[in-house]
């Protein structure tokens, strides 16, 4: 449930988390890109304290578990990007989330993975953090990552 009268990072912060700095690229991209009222992210890897949180296929070596928090990790990873080009995430609403999903054959879990992400727009945007989602499961991840999130958020007028 968002509280009323807090903004997202104080919602954040209220679950015991805050907005990372930005993960630098690992390539020829840029973390976002805004144009008009619209933010693209890039693929955000689930990096924590420039690591990894885990490496190899959901459903192999990574639980479904490890992967979910993974996306959650992504996503915040993707709020930073997002406030990097915007200045602050007051005015954000997530429009579109496409998670990748490195998964074995026989994984079928990608949307539960996929969770991690979304339901921490939810908790941090409530209504605003409401989106279209893909879950897309793929054989091999940059880094052998388990999980990648990229995300469209929409600043919206004052």
């Amino acid at each position: 449930m968002v509280a009323e009268g807090s903004g997202p990072e104080e919602r954040l912060a209220a679950l015991g988390m805050s907005v990372p700095d930005v993960v630098p690229p690992v390539a020829a991209y840029v973390p976002a890109v805004r144009t008009g009222s619209l933010v693209y992210t890039a693929g955000q890897l689930p990096m924590r304290s420039g690591e990894l949180v885990a490496t190899g296929k959901v459903g192999g070596e990574v639980s479904a578990e490890v992967a979910t928090e993974c996306a959650r990790q992504c996503a915040l990873n993707a709020l930073a990007a997002i406030r990097s080009v915007v200045g602050s995430l007051e005015q954000v609403r997530i429009v579109k989330v496409v998670a990748f999903v490195a998964s074995t054959p026989d994984f079928t879990g990608q949307p539960g993975v996929a969770n991690g992400a979304s339901n921490l727009f939810g908790e941090v945007f409530g209504e605003a953090g409401v989106h279209a989602r893909s879950a897309v499961g793929v054989p091999v991840l940059p880094l052998d990552a388990p999980v990648e999130v990229e995300v469209i958020a929409e600043v919206l007028a004052r």
